[in-house]
């Protein structure tokens, strides 16, 4: 019985990372800006400050101008690779372990350092000119010399600042006043907590009856503010005006608030600043930006670290040859100089240019137009994602409602039948009489004319039942106030805090019956014939998570009918019903709101005694559009292994069918739908539930995750990464991010967060690779990723092809360069075997250096061209990715395997050439180093799959460099010599033992055990 097992608790351990909850730098108060502090904030004086506050500016870069250089050099030596490479130049300052000129040790430790130096500085100030054009966005400040503007990053706590339409909020403020007839205005602020739905704000009542805007400055003001938290949805504050008499004071929340990174959409907003900076709710909310290394780029040190124990290895053996004779301390160091290839210094350099390359080719696909790449040191991790966890409004969805269908229970008019929607609520505003006598009329038109009404009624009640407010606006033509007045169509726009809703009132205006006017308490409908119907509000029941429905009643003026109309979800409006006397209720509703104790309660129970027996006029369904290629591109990540979690600030029911809609959870897929739990005892229960189900999506809120990961965190995770799908809803932006952290601490495996807001910057940031979409609402949550794409569709593509090709490139380069230093330090060892471990150099000055640069860099870097199959093949058929998953184009398997092709080859060639070489120890080298080179060369050739013009231009460059500097080496290589037959004749052979062996090997494997691409590819 493995269902009832008992689920330990377990405790969190804390962090040590140095990220504080508030968001801040541990040395916050050695920046002068102290602890978190309640505030008291006066009206347009920001010299009355009671403490310093941080500048309002955004920062996005890694460094600063006195950190840079430190920074870089810091993240370049605490590798061993470079670490290792520094101490070898050093020591050749010292005159008993020098072992040649400076310069072959210098150089390219030098070439490395000034490679990564620019590289960085390149992206640095790629991110300050981004986050440059953010700060200087310029607002109007209230001042006492009139409207002045200001930069973003000049605005201070205490300003006036006036925000217009569709502008961002620079800081978060408290709303004092609004440009709209009916005093408050709407916010959008799905890029500060991922929901759809526009929020409505209030400005403080005493500022909104003042006469102008500039009075603001003239009175004696403050505000009272609760200190800065990462709380989005609560505040706690108060306003005081000293000059009234008697002295008004008001309470102030959430509704009072304007949220820096939310956009005004409706009329002009003036709000007074009370946090700035470090201090705002969007950038508490956001983790510091941090130095990402890739997978590929650990396992490349770790590799590196086992070179240099051989290195360490093969030195010692060679002093105990010697018999530890003599200084042998100094022998040993000796010998770790001369055997330093062993640990290639230019594998950095072709691997961080090969990223350089890998990010540009990104950046230049025109199948994946607008493409950036922000992090050009991680193109390799797109090669290995295991969990893909994205966002849903914007990311997903391109966040346009659209009207789909209006179900009437006998009849359902879909997209295509609208016309007929729109002839019935004709009909019966243009019929005399809805009553005809039933002589007149046949079966047939009864049916009919109970068709129209059924229609008019839902048409009706759907225009009637919302929260939708039309705005008129000068279109040039038509100023406002003659808008207004006419109800001018071509100048009107509906506002409301949710999508779906202003998506209601459109389709009804497509069919027939338009909202044309509303305030606090009437409502005018204007119908096909043009008359003006008009309605009084008498009472308004808003929609509430917990209700997940609103209500209205409404008096038809025309007819003085009152009628209560309710919308909802589904899963609440059955058993909801008809019709009470609303004059008898409404005593008791007011009475319910004035109560000071259990409001909320006595508010619900007459709302209750409302909702009963009511008609059922329609059902109708309202979809938000998928992105282009959702689906498809969710089909081609999940064949190529990728496991897709949505995290999403939105509603469990809207979550639900938007990851049914796009195929995230598979029709044949079962769903587990986590009930909501507050205690330890209820996450046992329900976590023992979950656990008897096999193959099922799960869906989970932020708060139930929250409570299951503060006692059950290991079990929790262990389930819910069995799950093909997972849904969280309602999550914060820190839980997006700490489920990433989770992940990665939990699995091992690698995480790529996909986002388009600024509640995902966070998630994004964690990530091991955070790709950011850019979405309507500006780029934020781009600016902050590594990569940024213009629709979910390119991920595909980002990663099936160029995270595929970056990866096996990547891998192929690493290996071949290790190879190529292994090579020449096996005939090193053997030159100094056979010389009585002497410790001399076989090469010497420029041959050692040319020999990694101008005589193999050319072919060896073509590498990064190379690739299997074709990006077509790569996209069609996504389970090749899953190869990549297991790492095995760079593993020890493969590492060993490179190894002992270098030991063999640097062991034919140094052999052949001491066994074929005339009288003169020249001849040794001129045969071994030419043997060596077209070796390389011609290893190269072996182990491209598919041919590029560039590769045969390397190859051809590269050993034309060669031949024309023998006139240069004279002093190394007898150059007579290599005229000669004899000295062609024995290179000839070399070279042919050393590769041939390798090309027959390569032939009998792909003729039998040929890999999954060849197979696609013939």
């Amino acid at each position: 019985m493995t269902d009832n097992i008992p689920l330990q608790p377990v405790r969190r351990p804390k962090r040590h990372d140095g990220k504080h909850r508030n968001g801040c730098c541990p040395w916050s108060r050695c920046c002068g800006m102290g602890d978190f502090r309640p505030r008291t904030v006066w009206l347009g004086h920001p010299e009355k400050r009671e403490q310093r506050y941080p500048r309002n500016v955004i920062n996005n870069q890694k460094y600063n101008f006195f950190t840079f250089l430190p920074g870089v050099l810091f993240n370049q030596f605490k590798y061993f690779f470079n670490l290792y490479f520094l101490l070898l130049a050093c020591s050749q300052f010292v005159k008993e372990l020098r072992l040649g000129a400076l310069y072959t040790y210098w150089v390219p430790l030098g070439l490395v350092l000034i490679i990564t130096i620019m590289r960085e500085a390149v992206e640095e100030i790629r991110c300050y000119l981004r986050d440059k054009e953010v700060n200087s966005q310029i607002y109007s400040k209230l001042s006492t010399r009139g409207t002045v503007k200001v930069k973003s990053s000049g605005i201070q706590v205490g300003d006036l600042i006036i925000v217009e339409k569709n502008q961002r909020v620079p800081a978060d403020m408290i709303f004092l006043r609004t440009s709209e007839r009916n005093g408050s205005c709407f916010l959008r602020t799905d890029q500060l907590d991922g929901e759809t739905d526009w929020k409505l704000r209030l400005p403080v009542a005493c500022t909104q009856r003042l006469p102008t805007a500039a009075d603001l400055l003239q009175i004696r003001s403050y505000v009272y503010a609760e200190e800065p938290n990462i709380d989005i949805h609560n505040f706690i504050g108060t306003f005081t005006r000293e000059d009234g008499d008697p002295p008004v004071n008001e309470s102030l929340s959430i509704e009072n608030t304007l949220w820096a990174s939310t956009v005004v959409a409706s009329g002009t907003v003036v709000g007074v600043v009370i946090y700035t900076g470090k201090e705002l709710r969007s950038v508490m909310n956001t983790s510091n930006p941090r130095h990402k290394v890739g997978l590929f780029d650990l396992e490349v040190n770790c590799l590196t670290k086992i070179l240099f124990g051989a290195l360490v290895v093969v030195s010692l053996v060679m002093v105990a040859l010697q018999h530890f004779a003599g200084r042998w301390y100094l022998q040993i160091f000796r010998f770790l100089l001369l055997f330093s290839h062993i640990v290639p210094i230019s594998l950095r350099v072709n691997l961080d240019m090969g990223k350089m390359v890998f990010s540009w080719m990104i950046k230049k696909d025109s199948k994946i137009p607008g493409t950036v790449v922000r992090a050009s040191t991680i193109p390799e991790q797109l090669g290995r994602i295991s969990y893909l966890l994205t966002d849903k409004t914007g990311t997903l969805t391109q966040n346009e409602m659209v009207f789909r269908r209006l179900h009437l229970g006998t009849v359902a008019y879909g997209m295509d039948s609208m016309d007929e929607v729109q002839s019935h609520v004709f009909s019966a505003y243009t019929q005399p009489t809805h009553d005809a006598p039933a002589s007149r009329a046949p079966a047939a038109t009864k049916v009919r004319k109970s068709i129209i009404s059924r229609v008019h009624e839902a048409v009706k009640a759907i225009a009637l039942v919302h929260n939708v407010t039309p705005v008129y606006e000068s279109n040039g033509v038509t100023d406002q106030a003659e808008a207004e007045q006419h109800y001018e169509d071509t100048c009107r726009v509906y506002q409301a805090s949710s999508p779906d809703e202003v998506s209601l009132v459109q389709w009804t205006e497509s069919v027939g019956l338009t909202l044309v006017g509303r305030d606090q308490s009437s409502m005018q409908l204007r119908t096909p014939t043009g008359q003006i119907l008009n309605f009084t509000i008498l009472q308004i029941f808003p929609f509430t998570y917990e209700s997940k429905r609103m209500g209205i009643i409404v008096r038809d003026e025309s007819t003085g009918e009152i009628t209560f109309y309710m919308k909802g979800a589904d899963v609440v409006m059955a058993g909801i019903v008809q019709y009470n006397d609303w004059l008898e209720e409404e005593a008791r509703y007011v009475q319910a709101k004035l109560s000071v104790h259990d409001r909320s309660l006595k508010v619900a129970t007459v709302i209750e005694s409302l909702e009963m027996e009511m008609e059922l006029l329609c059902l109708t369904g309202v979809e938000d559009q998928l992105q282009t290629d959702v689906r498809p591109t969710l089909e081609i990540l999940r064949n190529a292994g990728i496991k897709v979690w949505m995290l999403t600030g939105d509603k469990l029911e809207t979550a639900t069918c938007t990851a049914k809609n796009a195929h995230l959870i598979t029709r044949n897929q079962d769903i587990h739908i986590f009930r909501p739990v507050t205690t330890r005892g209820e996450a046992h229960l329900e976590l023992n539930a979950f656990r008897r189900k096999h193959d099922c999506a799960l869906v989970i809120s932020g708060d139930s995750l929250e409570v299951c990961l503060k006692y059950y965190e290991y079990e929790f995770m262990e389930l819910a990464c069995q799950c093909p799908a997972v849904v969280c809803c309602r999550c914060t932006p820190t839980q997006k991010a700490q489920i990433v952290r989770l992940l990665q601490e939990r699995t091992g495996k690698l995480t790529c967060a996909v986002g388009d807001g600024g509640n995902d910057v966070s998630m994004i940031q964690e990530a091991d690779c955070g790709v950011g979409v850019e979405g309507k609402e500006g780029k934020q949550a781009s600016l902050a990723a590594d990569f940024s794409v213009t629709q979910f569709k390119h991920l595909g593509r980002l990663l099936m092809v160029h995270g595929r090709n970056s990866y096996k490139r990547s891998a192929a380069l690493s290996q071949f360069v290790i190879h190529r230093s292994l090579c020449i330090s096996t005939m090193q060892a053997v030159f100094s075997s056979v010389f009585y471990f002497a410790s001399v150099p076989l090469y010497q000055g420029f041959l050692i250096i040319g020999y990694s640069t101008i005589y193999t860099m050319f072919p060896v870097f073509s590498l990064v061209l190379d690739k299997d199959v074709k990006s077509e093949v790569a996209m069609l058929y996504p389970e090749l990715y899953k190869d990549l998953l297991k790492g095995r184009p760079l593993s020890f398997k493969t590492f060993l395997i490179w190894v002992l092709i270098s030991i063999y080859q640097g062991s034919i060639i140094m052999y052949g050439a001491l066994l074929l070489f005339e009288s003169e120890f020249v001849h040794i080298v001129a045969i071994s180093f030419t043997s060596l080179i077209l070796t390389e060369l011609l290893m190269v050739a072996l182990t491209i799959q598919t041919w590029h013009w560039l590769m045969i231009v390397g190859e051809l460059l590269s050993l034309a460099c060669y031949v024309a500097s023998l006139v240069f080496l004279h002093e190394f290589i007898d150059v007579y010599f290599i005229a000669t037959v004899s000295f062609l004749w024995k290179v000839t052979v070399i070279t042919l033992v050393s590769c041939l062996p390798l090309y027959i090997l390569k032939y009998l494997r792909r003729r039998f055990s040929p890999p999954n691409y060849s197979k696609l590819t013939s």
